[in-house]
């Protein structure tokens, strides 16, 4: 989700009014913080530890927090949430025992010395459940980092990226892999003012760079020129609505015809489709085009967490498997472990586009980070968002 999961929000439905009443407790906690020797409001009134999880927008279940205060009523859930990867870390100046970005943030706050590692000791939930595909991933060009994520990082959802679109009016080829057949949708001036773009640097610039053919991390100044040129005729000449959550109302009641998205939005969009009854107007379908991205949220620790006990104890429950199911059909996105996916119908476990089997993984691409990367493809996405 790099974003952007990542509000990045994965889930068709309201947050929770105990998630929406957060903001109140926050504004509490910083009016007194002062006067209370450091705890929180919610530390001196109930006697509870406070425990900040910072995520992707309603990218969980919603009784997820609830049922994890019943399992350890000593902590208090603070709860806030991020739009993606590049607005979360900026943010990291405030206090956060679990944060859930996504893989190639992991490698840069690694290589930041921003995150502690896990003490799997207190994770049984992982050891035993977690796909053990996610240890053998290469999450960065440096063999150094990428070796050391799964001693910081805990897999929490993944997802592809890909196009979704409505099939009663785009036509693409049944079972299309070709990137400049499925990207060429979003680049097609015949669909001017009904498609969608994430406001996510590596996934906007990422599905440019792939519809050359190009790789999804290339520092050659020549295609990231060309990527950078294509955005900027598809901003002026198609006026594309940028965003993420409110791409998909969009999509579901037709007003979009085609945007790009995480796999995970897929099956939100369709739940809201038939919501509002369009299910006989709108034929959404998802395409994965050959060496565009996957990608991995993980559970992190940052080094100035306050509640390091809390936050084992959290990512552990979020590995059991009936509460790990739960998040995973309510979000929509796929889950890394194997007893959650197990019990997911077998439509959904056994579809390529949500669970890649090795021949599709090999034609994907992750998302490397570096201080190069970083910088220049913040550059190009500034520039690109600055045009008119």
């Amino acid at each position: 989700m790099n974003q952007a999961k990542r509000v990045s929000a994965r889930n068709p439905k309201k947050l929770p009014l105990r998630i929406l009443s957060i903001g109140v407790t926050m504004m509490l906690t910083a009016s007194f913080a002062a006067c209370s020797g450091g705890l929180s409001v919610s530390d001196k009134i109930t006697g509870k530890t406070e425990l900040v999880i910072y995520n992707w927008g309603e990218y969980i279940a919603e009784d997820t927090i609830a049922k994890f205060e019943d399992a350890y009523p000593q902590y208090n859930v603070v709860y806030r949430t991020f739009e993606n990867n590049e607005t979360m870390y900026p943010n990291l100046s405030n206090t956060y025992d679990v944060i859930i970005p996504s893989d190639y943030m992991v490698c840069r706050l690694i290589r930041e010395d921003k995150l502690q590692e896990l003490d799997m000791s207190l994770l049984p939930n992982v050891t035993e459940y977690m796909d053990p595909l996610f240890s053998d991933v290469k999450y960065d060009s440096d063999s150094e980092i990428s070796d050391s994520v799964m001693r910081y990082g805990v897999p929490y959802m993944y997802c592809t990226v890909g196009l979704v679109y409505d099939a009663n009016k785009v036509s693409l080829a049944a079972d299309t892999t070709d990137p400049k057949e499925i990207w060429g949708v979003l680049f097609d001036e015949q669909y001017k003012d009904s498609i969608g773009m994430y406001d996510s640097m590596r996934e906007s610039i990422g599905a440019a760079l792939n519809y050359y053919g190009y790789s999804l991390n290339t520092l050659d100044e020549a295609q990231l020129t060309e990527a950078q040129d294509l955005l900027l005729t598809q901003k002026s000449t198609l006026s594309p609505t940028y965003g993420v959550d409110n791409l998909k109302d969009k999509l579901a009641s037709g007003e979009l015809v085609a945007a790009l998205a995480w796999s995970g939005d897929h099956q939100v969009i369709l739940d809201r489709i038939t919501e509002l009854g369009n299910e006989d107007q709108i034929d959404l379908q998802f395409a994965l085009p050959s060496g565009s991205n996957w990608s991995v949220d993980m559970m992190c620790i940052p080094k100035t967490a306050a509640n390091v006990a809390g936050a084992h104890a959290f990512i552990n429950f979020m590995y059991d498997p009936d509460i790990a199911l739960a998040n995973c059909e309510y979000v929509g996105y796929s889950t890394p472990n194997v007893a959650a996916k197990d019990m997911l119908p077998a439509e959904i476990k056994n579809n390529k586009n949500y669970y890649p089997d090795a021949s599709t993984f090999a034609t994907l691409e992750l998302y490397y980070s570096n201080a190069e990367i970083e910088e220049t493809y913040t550059e190009l996405w500034n520039t690109v968002k600055a045009s008119s």
